[in-house]
């Protein structure tokens, strides 16, 4: 279990988080969200070890991770941290980087190993690709897979794959994270992207002026917002009076109702438009499964 007590830091003397308080259970996928500058990849590398805790404490188990008063060289090798920098060896096949850290006493172990990797990122025809001549997003899935070699116990991901397109994205992800939690890993991501958090995580943290403001099941979270800010996270959403936050496609266009708005602007979003129109003088979101008319009166109702 990953445990952090009461964290507070900061780069200055002003704090960049204050009394940060969760725990991860072992092989649970947590995701941690925000807007930028909120303190995601601070966090990430606080429980890495890179810096030293102005207040508070970080434990895996019994051990308490330490920053580098206490740790010559960052890190643990039970964790492991994948940044947007990747740091591969640009001159060595995705093969070698993939099991630079695994054992040639075992030759056939380690072919194994980094075959079922290379497979899980999909990169089977770039085995002896040269790193330095793959795409950014090439870079990324083959620092995903190098993470993974060693089996840690704990996984720190920081937007994993905001560098790999939509061509892989979606198949990516499952494998990683269906290995994770096939083999009992812990994980913690913090990512701009939903898709990285609903099908996956078992919670989400959501950090807003240096505090956690929410700690929930990402069904619960959208679900039940609260904020704006969360609601945003999620999708197109509208602040209405009485309802409050009601997602896009919580508004149905029907034949009447009490509640009618002007159609102004409408945006292909593939299985569905999104309907710009405007009620009492504001402009609101609506998912719709036809193009409208602009200027034309709809009604609609909310499912909320």
């Amino acid at each position: 279990m990953l445990k952090v007590e009461n964290v507070s830091f900061g780069y200055t003397k002003t704090k960049v988080l204050e009394s940060i308080d969760f725990k991860v259970k072992t092989g649970e996928n947590l995701a941690i969200i925000g807007k930028s500058g909120s303190g995601k990849s601070t966090l990430l590398k606080l429980i890495h070890g890179k810096y030293d805790l102005d207040e508070g404490q970080i434990f895996w188990n019994a051990k308490e991770i330490q920053g580098p008063k206490f740790n010559l060289v960052v890190g643990y090798d039970f964790m492991k941290f994948v940044t947007q920098e990747f740091d591969l060896m640009p001159f060595t096949t995705v093969t070698e980087n993939i099991g630079e850290h695994l054992s040639n006493f075992y030759p056939e172990k380690k072919q194994k190993r980094t075959s079922e990797l290379i497979k899980i990122v999909e990169l089977e025809e770039f085995a002896k690709t040269k790193v330095k001549d793959l795409s950014g997003g090439q870079k990324q899935r083959v620092a995903l897979a190098r993470a993974l070699a060693k089996q840690p116990k704990i996984l720190l991901l920081d937007e994993p794959f905001s560098h790999i397109d939509n061509f892989k994205k979606q198949s990516l992800r499952r494998n990683i994270f269906n290995h994770l939690k096939a083999n009992n890993i812990t994980c913690i991501v913090a990512t701009h992207d939903k898709n990285d958090v609903l099908g996956f995580a078992d919670e989400i943290i959501v950090l807003h002026n240096k505090k956690i403001i929410a700690k929930k099941t990402p069904q619960n979270l959208y679900r039940n917002p609260k904020l704006p800010l969360i609601a945003s996270f999620f999708g197109e959403f509208n602040e209405i009076e009485p309802y409050g936050i009601v997602y896009a496609n919580q508004i149905k266009v029907v034949e009447d109702s009490d509640l009618k708005a002007i159609v102004k602007q409408c945006y292909f979003n593939g299985d569905f438009w999104l309907v710009e129109a405007e009620y009492n003088s504001e402009s609101i979101f609506i998912q719709h499964k036809n193009e409208l008319e602009k200027e034309v009166e709809i009604a609609f109702h909310i499912t909320k």
